[in-house]
């Protein structure tokens, strides 16, 4: 379906793609894994005319083509997701998917026969998508289906899905994988980039991996293991499970009582309370949207608290500014690092010294930023924390969604925190530097920090916690024991099910 031939991309110094050659089979779904910056993305971005290559050929069915743009490769048949959804939250599902191939004229835009048409493709793939329901009303993993749908109503027969399960619960994405083998069914054509090796497993057919903008292996998904996998990407061996000793966790740092914090359509928080001790990580699981955003940024001071008191150390801190937080020792590591965590037109340096920039030894009593302090403590953050490319002066905009995360990531740790208040660590991070933020994340519990953690990751959030809560809509439904719980028992709680739990109750 698609041949990628010596294909070779440069952006300033650095070399993205190096002579590149990948093919993908028709009526398969191939998997294209690396670590950050190892050039996926960029060369399937080619592939759509995001990105033009500076050599190298692109054959479409075995012919040789041109795509300058994407309209050229949707007029090939080819459509693609991205990793971050492009859609417009006030308008409908059906205005979103016919936005740039509009039904009628320029000035009677036919919305009927859109709904009519969109319903069909929904129902044929049992997408469960509703034309006339606002963006800004559904879910993400509705939001990803209608993503989906702007591909195939435009007759696109190769997908390319960027991180397509980056913001998906457990249940999302065994149903969107379902949608993707109906696909498949069809004779359509998938490419997945990824991050989770148990998805190349799931849901591939071929698998391809990069490492340093090359193709360094490639492989039947059925005659390699996770194992293989992770090293050829990382280049050695990589230890995929969290590896931690028991907590001992200390005195209460976080104090959380009767928390209430209003959200976007009702309350967001209700009556929530909860503590979190020096040296020991809570988790909290559940399904994205049921208050883990507003839980997180009201202890960071980011959300304005209805009723309730948040109290650090024993001393109430619920009005207090983000500043006065920071002063007292609260990290912040967002689930959303372009909207809360960098500035992304400036520099590494400017980003890592985000709220402590007014301070000693940043800044002196007279205003003036220390520049040579800046330039060793950002290197030195640089070093510690594997952000690549190693160049302080580059624009965070510049790097790679994991390495934007790791220098997060490193400016928080930096600060030594007694409360880290962590959401999605790892969203769109190899595999390699997941295995480092775990490290780290468990060396500072061992440190004596105490540490909130926000993840949809089941798998991440039962292996990292000490004790597990579960949210839904906004309240804390229960607490489990990461150790010996399961999946099925964290769904039920999740969405509201009943199971007969290990002492016989019903819960």
């Amino acid at each position: 379906m698609l041949e990628l031939k010596n294909v070779t991309k440069t952006f300033g110094n650095v070399v993205a793609n190096d002579n590149v050659s990948i093919k993908i089979e028709k009526g398969s779904i191939h998997a294209i894994v690396g670590e950050n910056g190892a050039g996926k993305s960029t060369i399937m971005r080619i592939a759509y005319g995001f990105y033009t290559a500076d050599s190298g050929e692109i054959y479409v069915d075995g012919k040789q083509v041109e795509i300058k743009n994407p309209e050229d490769a949707i007029r090939l048949g080819i459509g693609m997701v991205h990793q971050h959804f492009m859609l417009v939250d006030t308008m409908t599902v059906a205005e979103n998917i016919v936005l740039g191939a509009e039904t009628g004229g320029a000035f009677n835009l036919d919305i009927e026969k859109a709904n009519r048409d969109i319903l069909a493709l929904s129902n044929e793939l049992r997408l469960g998508v509703n034309p006339k329901a606002y963006v800004e009303d559904i879910s993400v993993g509705a939001q990803q289906r209608v993503e989906l749908l702007k591909a195939l109503y435009r007759d696109a027969s190769f997908l390319i899905l960027d991180e397509p399960t980056a913001v998906l619960t457990p249940q999302e994405t065994e149903d969107f994988f379902n949608i993707l083998r109906r696909m498949k069914d069809q004779g359509k054509t998938v490419v997945i980039i990824t991050h989770k090796l148990e998805e190349v497993s799931a849901i591939s057919d071929r698998v391809t991996v990069m490492r340093d903008g090359k193709v360094v292996g490639e492989a039947k998904t059925a005659e390699t293991t996770s194992k293989d996998l992770a090293r050829m990407i990382v280049g050695r061996d990589v230890l995929l499970r969290v590896e931690k000793t028991d907590a001992d966790p200390k005195d209460i740092v976080l104090e959380i009582e009767e928390l209430e914090v209003s959200g976007k359509h009702g309350d967001a928080l209700r009556s929530v309370s909860l503590n979190v001790r020096a040296g020991e990580i809570v988790g909290i699981a559940g399904i994205e949207g049921n208050g883990q955003t507003e839980l997180i940024e009201a202890v960071a001071g980011l959300s304005p608290v209805a009723r309730g008191s948040i109290r650090l150390n024993g001393a109430e801190i619920t009005k207090y500014s983000v500043r006065k937080r920071i002063e007292l020792g609260i990290g912040h590591i967002p689930e959303d690092r372009h909207k809360r965590g960098l500035l992304l037109d400036s520099d590494l340096e400017e980003n890592a010294i985000l709220g402590v920039h007014y301070r000693a030894p940043v800044s002196s009593a007279a205003g003036l930023l220390n520049t040579s302090y800046i330039d060793r403590r950002t290197r030195e953050l640089i070093e510690n924390f594997d952000v690549r490319p190693p160049n302080p002066h580059l624009s965070a905009k510049s790097l790679s969604g994991g390495n934007q995360q790791k220098l997060v990531i490193g400016r928080e740790f930096e600060l030594n925190p007694k409360l880290l208040l962590v959401s999605q660590p790892t969203r769109g991070v190899d595999i390699g530097a997941i295995e480092f933020i775990h490290r780290k994340l468990i060396d500072l519990r061992d440190n004596g920090s105490a540490i909130l953690l926000v993840s949809a990751e089941l798998e991440e959030v039962t292996a990292l916690a000490d004790r597990l809560l579960i949210i839904r809509e906004g309240k804390i439904v229960g607490e489990v024991d990461p150790k010996t719980t399961t999946k099925e028992e964290i769904g039920l709680l999740m969405t509201g099910g009943n199971f007969e739990s290990a002492e016989g109750r019903t819960e």
